[in-house]
């Protein structure tokens, strides 16, 4: 009898569990920020210090942080059968990415982005950043709308679903306008066979929201990972997916606290700040 090849069902991304990191030999590493980042220390947040300096939004002066602060706010409370907040937050001219990204990006942009993951149409991004002047995807963002005090395991495998998305989509831009592949981009390493190889990737970044609480992910693509998904058979290598969470003061109440204290803004906007070297803005 042949030898049979087995096989799992593609299914959308919006459905992925760490089951399906699992089945295509993903797996998941939490590294501390710094090593992360490539960096000896955070750097400073290019925002207004106003943001650094004052809680809530009542007292600031300039309304476009108010603003900023409430939507904050709504985030951490999000209500059944609304568009969360996040999602606001997220696309707003005045939101959190206009603060991760200030004037420094005119000829890019944002967009809220469909993309799809072994069936087409089946998955929709949260937010990405998109650069429009070859309409490749930089950023994928999921958010965990249950917004509870644990951590949000499947939306890291829905991210990876995105990232994979992502790669896909970029590729066929690319193709559209007669660029090649994005196969050599970048150098990565898989583990085959118990032997560390060297692969050609493209590395997506990616994160992971819970309120405005974020965790920071770099996901490597490659196209031999991106055809078994399609397929739903078992690639040989190891996927090493790495991601870290913001240094904050209090690392236990990360998820219920998010940006509203200011110790805790002050951190996470660093790591916003050097994630831009990674995203490429």
């Amino acid at each position: 009898m042949a030898n049979l090849i087995p096989v799992r069902s593609a299914k959308s991304g919006s459905e992925w569990t760490l089951n399906d990191l699992e089945s295509y030999h993903i797996s998941l590493s939490q590294v501390e920020p710094l090593p992360f980042f490539g960096l000896q220390e955070l750097p400073q947040p290019s925002v207004d210090q106003e943001l650094l300096t004052i809680a809530d939004a009542a007292p600031m002066r300039n309304d476009r942080h108010a603003e900023l602060i409430t939507l904050l706010d709504l985030a951490m409370m999000p209500q059944k059968g609304d568009e969360p907040p996040w999602m606001i937050l997220s696309s707003n001219s005045s939101g959190l990415w206009a603060m991760f990204i200030e004037n420094e990006w005119p000829a890019r942009g944002l967009t809220s982005s469909s993309l799809s993951v072994a069936n087409p149409g089946a998955q929709r991004t949260d937010v990405c950043i998109v650069d429009r002047s070859r309409n490749d995807v930089l950023l994928v963002v999921q958010e965990d709308r249950r917004l509870e005090n644990r951590e949000p395991v499947n939306a890291r495998a829905q991210l990876v679903a995105e990232a994979v998305a992502a790669f896909n989509e970029n590729n066929i831009q690319r193709d559209a306008v007669g660029l090649p592949p994005f196969v050599e981009k970048a150098r990565d390493f898989v583990i085959v066979d118990s032997v560390l190889r060297a692969c050609s990737s493209q590395v997506i970044p990616g994160i992971v929201m819970v309120g405005t609480s974020p965790s920071f992910f770099k996901i490597p693509v490659t196209q031999s990972l991106s055809t078994h998904i399609r397929h739903g058979t078992y690639p040989p290598e190891v996927t090493c997916v790495t991601y870290c969470y913001p240094p904050v003061p209090r690392p236990a109440r990360r998820l219920s606290e998010g940006m509203k204290p200011l110790d805790n803004r002050r951190e996470i906007l660093k790591c916003y700040e050097a994630f831009k070297a990674i995203v490429g803005i």
